[in-house]
């Protein structure tokens, strides 16, 4: 007989000559789920063993648990026989999360106990709330505080991509049947996604230099998540370079990074996010790179590069949120962000990195070189930061007069009049216009 395989609730051991690993398993899964069973006398692919089960071997059991497992908690232990043999089963469960076995907390992962720090505990726990009670509480916003347009558009969506059937739908039905409300009003995960009361705010903003220093240009957009998703992705899109292929007869238009990336980049950033204050997004283009980034911890106890390597079970921090981006198709698989944009930057040759710390998760990813951004071998001229500035300016705006360059770079006008003479004597930039109507030319 086979009692199928492990789980993240379900543990066997084949003897009570594993009683310390057993205790391992039963702390990480009362810290993961609160409740789960352990079997002595199976092995491990859940073919039954069976042991030997006396009054003294359901006493060492008791003894250990009690011993072991901090705060106390109160299994139910008992023989069982199956296929005719005798096994030890334990049935436990808790609510005074952390517990800890022989003074070292674990969390359950798949079917293995991970042992981790107090600081990851706590986190994991922090992140766990808010997963369960945000999305469901009730707003303050009335379920008629409800973008209409953006409702429509999503389920149109929806359907067209075949995620959910067609039917006559109107906004009531849907936010009803996505739990998106909670009695007159709407929950906290239907006035994010849908909601007209924008709470929801992205920075972007295009920079001179690779350096968070001069702005050619920013951004301030505030709306629910649904409509800062396309806002977000148009943005980035209008400020990237795009190249001319013939395919076929037709001439296709191709960005420098992929849409699809793009877009799994700024879903992945937007469904993962604490939504229990006022949520800021920032988008940075700089010539070398883009930069996504929002302002709360990573969500799991794994790291991306875990995800993008293995096939570990995915922290889903706004269940609903994630559901209707899934339905929408801004979300391809659930769980499967870090691996699809990995293979998606593999295939398109893109580079990417990522940093998380106590505040923020930033996600950057690089901007291939066209052969005109690398200078001429037979160039050996050096800009200075201004320079550099005014320069990336006068590519955006070739028409900028001294005042509209000095008031973006935060310099004097004279100081541009230095920059614009050097770069006119480095062969740069020369004056077409008139003095009255200057105009530059930008040569490199």
């Amino acid at each position: 007989m086979n009692l199928g395989k492990e789980t993240e609730t379900l543990e066997f051991k084949k003897t009570t000559g594993e009683m310390k690993e057993a205790m391992i398993s039963i702390s990480s899964i009362l810290n993961k789920h609160g409740i789960g069973t352990l079997y002595f006398g199976v092995k491990p692919n859940g073919d039954i063993c069976g042991q030997d089960v006396s009054e003294s071997s359901l006493r060492d059991v008791s003894r250990s648990v009690y011993e072991s497992i901090r705060p106390q908690i109160y299994p139910a232990i008992e023989e069982v026989v199956l296929d005719g043999k005798h096994l030890i089963k334990v049935e436990f469960n808790g609510n005074n999360t952390p517990y800890s076995a022989a003074g070292r907390y674990y969390l359950r992962t798949s079917d293995e106990a991970r042992e981790v720090t107090p600081e990851e505990l706590k986190n994991f726990f922090v992140s766990n709330e808010y997963r369960e009670k945000w999305e469901k509480s009730p707003s303050t916003a009335s379920a008629k505080q409800v973008d209409k347009n953006t409702v429509k558009s999503f389920w149109q969506k929806a359907v067209s991509f075949g995620r959910i059937p067609e039917g006559r739908y109107t906004c009531p039905v849907i936010l009803k049947r996505y739990g998106l409300v909670n009695g007159d009003n709407l929950n906290n995960a239907g006035e994010y996604l849908f909601g007209s009361t924008h709470l929801v705010t992205l920075k972007a903003a295009i920079f001179a230099t690779d350096e968070k220093l001069t702005f050619l240009d920013m951004k301030l957009f505030e709306d629910n998540i649904y409509n800062l998703l396309g806002m977000a992705e148009d943005y980035i899109l209008k400020n990237i370079r795009w190249r001319s292929e013939i395919i076929g007869t037709e001439r296709t238009e191709i960005p420098e990074i992929p849409v699809a990336v793009i877009r799994e980049v700024l879903t992945n950033s937007f469904a993962h996010a604490v939504y229990n204050s006022r949520t800021n997004h920032e988008i940075c283009i700089h010539p070398g790179m883009i930069t996504i980034y929002r302002l709360d911890e990573y969500a799991s106890n794994h790291k991306p590069e875990d995800y993008m390597k293995g096939n570990y079970e995915s922290v889903i921090r706004n269940a609903t949120t994630a559901k209707i981006l899934y339905l929408n198709k801004s979300i391809e698989q659930f769980g499967s962000g870090f691996k699809r944009i990995n293979s998606l930057c593999k295939d398109a040759g893109i580079r990417f990195s990522y940093e998380s710390d106590e505040l923020g998760f930033k996600f950057t990813l690089y901007r291939p070189q066209r052969q005109s951004d690398i200078p001429s071998v037979t160039l050996d001229v050096t800009l200075n930061g201004t320079e550099m500035a005014v320069l990336a300016i006068l590519k955006q705006k070739p028409d900028s007069s001294r005042g509209e360059i000095a008031d973006k770079i935060s310099k004097t006008v004279r100081t541009v009049q230095r920059a614009l003479n050097s770069l006119r004597d480095k062969g740069y930039i020369q004056r077409v216009g008139s003095k009255q109507e200057p105009r530059w030319e930008v040569l490199k």
